[in-house]
């Protein structure tokens, strides 16, 4: 059956018409959503002095949390992938990707052009880069060398896994016909998405082990987890905005970062428990 984009054209130019509202809606939601879920693991999966479970119960329990993301990350890719790679899907997707691209490209203000163009930047490989060799230098620094190693493998190892990605899909780009932000390489899943995700959840677990202020305050943990998901979200958003990237380009990326993220967060906290006398602080 021939797919006819035409029937869904009205709205998915009122969603580009308005994605800016619906961005400034959605965000403040996603904001207090993961505050509720941080509210709950720091409940049920942190040691606490009334609560009589074992540091395994709790481990187990952080690895839950880390098994679901995990899975909800690679079902989502896994579905926006066999959309891409099934020929009949992927006309439809493709149609409906570029629509939603060319709609928020008309309707998108001059100066949030110019915000996102900005904002983008910060998940740009020259900044992340710089990113994580001084955080690293900083933790080896203070003598938190595993903790160093698993911040560098979690970043390199998602820029593999992307480029991996990107060969196997290899998607082209929108056409766009702004001029404040170029991109270049294939398109799916977006790296800026991937990488966004990667290193800021990544910055926040490790500010989150070795900052004393966030160990001690919830507010302060709280808002560093909010603050990380936030810019995440708003870079991968950023990537569509500027037209770099369609729309699932961005959830792909942020669903392989996310799984991604999970992996070595549980990884990390896994030798942490199991191993922390032989290696020192992790």
């Amino acid at each position: 059956m021939n797919f006819n984009a035409a029937a869904y054209t009205p709205l998915i130019e009122s969603i580009g018409a308005h994605a800016l509202p619906l961005f400034l809606g959605v965000l403040p939601a996603l904001m207090l959503s993961v505050a509720a879920l941080w509210g709950l693991a720091q409940r049920y999966a942190v040691p606490r002095d009334n609560m009589r479970l074992s540091p395994s119960a709790y481990l187990l329990m952080r690895l839950g949390l880390g098994f679901g993301v995990v899975v909800g990350g690679a079902l989502l890719f896994a579905v926006l992938a066999e959309q891409l790679l099934e020929p009949g899907h992927a006309q439809r997707m493709g149609a409906l990707d570029n629509l939603l691209s060319v709609a928020v490209g008309r309707s998108l203000p001059a100066s949030a052009l110019q915000f996102f163009a900005a904002f983008t930047h910060l998940a740009d490989t020259a900044w992340l880069s710089l990113l994580a060799a001084v955080v690293a230098a900083l933790l080896i620094s203070r003598q938190r060398r595993w903790l160093a190693l698993g911040w560098i493998v979690a970043i390199a190892g998602n820029a593999l896994l992307n480029t991996a990605l990107k060969s196997i899909f290899a998607r082209t780009r929108p056409v766009h016909d702004n001029l404040l932000y170029t991109a270049s390489g294939w398109s799916f899943p977006s790296g800026h998405s991937s990488g966004a995700v990667v290193v800021y959840g990544m910055l926040a677990y490790v500010l989150l082990r070795t900052w004393p202020r966030a160990q001690s305050s919830r507010a302060v943990s709280l808002l560093i987890v909010v603050v990380a998901s936030a810019i995440a979200f708003t870079v991968g958003c950023s990537r569509v905005f500027i037209q770099v990237h369609y729309a699932s380009d961005v959830l792909a990326g942020f669903a392989s970062g996310s799984v991604w993220l999970a992996v070595c967060i549980g990884s990390m906290e896994t030798v942490r428990h199991r191993y922390g006398n032989l290696v020192g602080r992790v």
